[in-house]
């Protein structure tokens, strides 16, 4: 029997399919840093099962399917935060950011129209564009450069008659470069000139390092009928088991269709939504606390991997990951000799191989995404792991 065209061409998530190879490392007593899956161990604000605890209802209902207006009203006063001006009816409430990007390709998406987006890139892009029957259309950058891509001359060229958005992750997963203003309104005016939608993934919209400034796609006043914000309390909060997003847009053309699409999923968990309303509630001071943690250990990963011979990687601007290409040909075949193979004092390390964040065949296949999602001293101690397994693999 035959499978879908579209399920056959999607790929495995490169930061998950290894895990088994992890696994059977530790079951052979390894001890294994996982640097490959941005699952931070910074504590959930505890005003989450507070908030949770409180909620004792008699019957556990279905919410709305634009989701809790508890919920609604804290993200928007979140968003005051930004001098953004968001009402109820701009918002729905999604399964995490991941569901908002399934919505928004089922509703901007006709088979074979395309998206335009800079690789490497969120894996799971490619296997939500594909499931909408579209296709994305890759921005290629480089390591060399920092992966910089708002550039007219690199975007216009790829614009045909199919292409539909330009999807936009600020900062960027997996490279953790980040958008100036700038380079923001240029990308809105290059939008607004051939009539395409901006759709921007901001769920690490407060890691913004080095005096950079956290900026929102929605301050941009002559965009907003073609911006489509994504969002999580995923990274932010660290509650990626929370599983609680949403999507926002002030195109009201828009949110009526996208609307078929939550109708028909039901809605979201009523009891997470509650947590959430209290997170969107914290102090300005959480997020600056949070963001130094990151800052530092993006700064004990690059200091490392400087040490490292061959590597060339750009120390990134946000986000919570790193992408550098490695001194080896195959980054998939070094990960795997690193599970399998090599051990120092009992202890390896797992990243995430970059080839699977790229759409352009060939690419990134000696490069590596880590994510800094644990503490600075085990962070040290895995990039060190990585410096020694090159080492031993080179020398093989």
């Amino acid at each position: 029997m035959k499978l879908s065209n579209k399920v056959e061409s999607m790929q495995f998530s490169p930061i998950r399919r290894f895990n088994p190879i992890a696994q059977k490392a530790k079951d052979a007593g390894k001890k294994v840093y996982h640097l490959n899956i941005g699952q931070p161990d910074v504590e959930t604000p505890e005003c989450f099962m507070e908030a949770i605890r409180g909620y004792e209802p008699k019957v556990i209902a279905y919410a709305e399917s634009q989701g809790l207006p508890v919920l609604q009203d804290a993200v928007i006063e979140y968003f005051k935060n930004y001098d953004m001006d968001v009402e109820r009816g701009d918002m729905i409430i999604t399964t995490g950011g991941s569901e908002a990007l399934t919505m928004i390709f089922t509703a901007l998406l006709d088979e074979g129209d395309e998206v335009l987006l800079a690789e490497p890139f969120y894996t799971n892009y490619h296997t939500f564009a594909t499931a909408a029957g579209g296709k994305v259309v890759p921005i290629t950058t480089k390591a060399e450069d920092g992966y910089h891509y708002a550039k007219r001359e690199q975007i216009e060229p790829l614009i045909t008659e199919r292409t539909k958005a330009i999807c936009c992750i600020n900062p960027g997963n997996p490279t953790g470069t980040v958008l100036t203003k700038e380079e923001m309104q240029l990308i809105a005016d290059i939008a607004e000139e051939h009539n395409l939608w901006i759709i921007a993934d901001e769920v690490y919209r407060e890691f913004a390092y080095d005096g950079r400034v956290a900026v929102s796609f929605g301050q941009i006043e002559s965009a907003k009928d073609r911006v489509i914000i994504v969002d999580s309390v995923s990274k932010r909060h660290s509650a990626c088991g929370a599983r609680i997003g949403f999507l926002l847009s002030k195109n009201k053309e828009f949110m009526s269709n996208v609307m078929k699409i939550a109708q028909g999923r039901l809605c979201v968990s009523t009891v997470d939504q509650v947590g959430a309303a209290a997170l969107f509630r914290l102090p300005l001071s959480y997020y600056d606390e949070v963001k130094a943690e990151y800052c530092g250990r993006r700064d004990v990963v690059y200091e490392e991997l400087m040490k490292i011979p061959g590597v060339v990687c750009q120390k990134p601007g946000g986000s919570f990951y790193i992408t550098a290409k490695l001194p080896v040909a195959d980054v998939e075949d070094f990960l795997i000799f690193l599970l399998e193979e090599f051990e120092d004092n009992g202890e390896t390390v797992m990243f995430a191989p970059a080839a699977g964040f790229y759409a352009t065949e060939g690419l990134g296949k000696d490069e590596m995404r880590i994510a800094y999602v644990l503490n600075q001293a085990d962070m040290r101690r895995a990039v060190e792991l990585i410096r020694l397994g090159i080492e031993a693999y080179n020398a093989r």
